[in-house]
């Protein structure tokens, strides 16, 4: 299984073993559990990244203590995120497996360019390469969706899209590794599920090998997707102009290119838009400006001569959470690192505001990193009462812009702890009385 790996990455330049730092994504479940017992074996640099969605209560908790204590057999550095996945997805008006998607790449991509990783790395297999296929393909879908999961996308690569389920399986059984198996798996509520049990079955008697033909037949659509994704990018350089967070796309270029609406397709994805939506954009070629279209994540309005491309300032739903032990939280692009001191009595205290000293045994874990809420209160350090933090935040003048960006780091009781970057609670300082002191510092 090593050499069929390692051969692989190889094969299609997904990185370098030697060289290359690997975020691996690592839900507890088989196949990303073997992921990473592989990549470290090879000898790949690697962290450990989880995601909690809070979709499965207990269950999920117990995948979160999983991998973190996997991280830790393995002597690696690990990193959780807690999202709001329902909440997000009903705010936006996409379903929920859209939304977890969505929180967890963008997550992923996140903890990479902070850590400074080259890529990320994910479990799926030719088995999953098969159900997107199809599952695209009933749906509708151009080539991208033909070739279903792609081997490597950007920073995303997939070491294990080459190996069939039933050889990682045996791989685990060989090794004697532990997992997390998850019951909504077997749900035939979710499609995916439903295509899984019921309908892959039937093609499989068909064709017994029908992970490997459609794992062939992907690599023959990518290689017809390349001839097209050619012509796109230079259609691209030719119509897109990119200012700060704003994207220009000529309308008359876009109208002298062969097949417009596929070609402009392939220069929104990256975007988000759908392909109805595509063909509504180019519909609107010859009207009024100021014709509006929302994706998940981008806003695109129709202007005189040109696509006018934004970002949408979504919401925030994660709960972001530093367990007892864990020494980084990466939060909506704020990175913490935390640090347990046993010996009080010669510990210095700090004379940053960049870096919180906590009595340890005073908090109760684990700690939470979210926006400051109207209502909030806390009793700063040396002012001996209680105080609204709209009213400290007054005080201390920060300007109105800049109020959103203010996080609280909080105790699971629910007691702001440390105003991050401005003020330690009073009930948490370090005392005369202290035996362990918890430093955390905004990085």
């Amino acid at each position: 299984m090593l050499d069929t790996v390692r051969r692989f990455i190889e094969e299609h330049a997904l990185f370098s073993i030697e060289k290359d730092p690997v975020l691996v994504a690592v839900s507890g479940g088989l196949d990303s559990v073997v992921l990473l017992d592989i990549l470290h074996r090879l000898g790949v640099q690697v962290a450990v990244a989880h995601c909690h969605f809070g979709l499965r209560g207990e269950d999920a908790d117990a995948d979160e203590q999983f991998v973190r204590k996997l991280a830790k057999q393995y002597g690696l550095p690990y990193f959780a995120e807690f999202f709001q996945t329902k909440e997000f997805a009903e705010q936006e008006g996409i379903s929920t497996q859209m939304a977890a998607r969505f929180l967890r790449y963008r997550w992923f991509e996140q903890v990479r360019e902070a850590q400074d990783l080259a890529y990320i790395a994910t479990g799926h297999h030719q088995r999953d390469q098969a159900e997107t296929m199809i599952l695209n393909l009933t749906h509708g879908t151009g080539l991208a969706g033909l070739h279903g999961i792609q081997v490597k996308n950007g920073h995303v690569v997939r070491p294990l899209l080459g190996v069939g389920r039933d050889d990682l399986h045996d791989y685990l059984v060989e090794r004697g590794l532990r997992w997390r198996e998850d019951d909504s798996n077997d749900s035939t509520v979710y499609q995916r599920n439903l295509l899984r049990h019921e309908v892959l079955p039937v093609l499989r008697e068909i064709n017994p090998n029908l992970d490997q033909t459609l794992h062939g037949t992907a690599e023959r659509v990518g290689g017809a997707e390349e001839i097209v994704r050619r012509y796109v990018d230079d259609t691209t350089a030719q119509a897109r102009r990119d200012e700060a967070e704003v994207t220009y796309l000529s309308i008359a270029t876009l109208q002298k290119t062969a097949a417009t609406a596929v070609v402009l397709h392939e220069m929104l994805r990256p975007f988000g838009f759908s392909w109805p939506m595509v063909k509504d954009i180019v519909a609107a070629f010859p009207g009024e400006s100021g014709r509006r279209f929302d994706s998940p994540t981008h806003r695109l309005v129709k202007d005189r001569e040109n696509l006018v491309i934004t970002p949408r300032r979504l919401t925030q739903y994660g709960t972001f959470q530093l367990a007892a032990g864990q020494t980084d939280l990466l939060a909506d692009g704020m990175r913490l690192k935390a640090e347990l001191h046993d010996d009080a009595k010669h510990f210095i205290i700090p004379r940053s505001k960049s870096t919180a000293a906590l009595d340890a045994d005073k908090l109760k874990f684990p700690l939470t990193l979210r926006k400051w809420q109207e209502g909030d209160w806390f009793m700063p350090l040396g002012l001996k009462g209680k105080k609204l933090l709209s009213d400290f935040l007054i005080d201390q003048k920060v300007p109105l812009n800049l109020k959103d960006d203010v996080r609280v780091l909080t105790s699971a009781d629910g007691k702001i702890c440390w105003v991050v970057g401005w003020r330690v609670d009073d009930r948490f300082k370090v005392e005369d009385a202290t035996e362990r002191v918890l430093t955390v510092q905004r990085m």
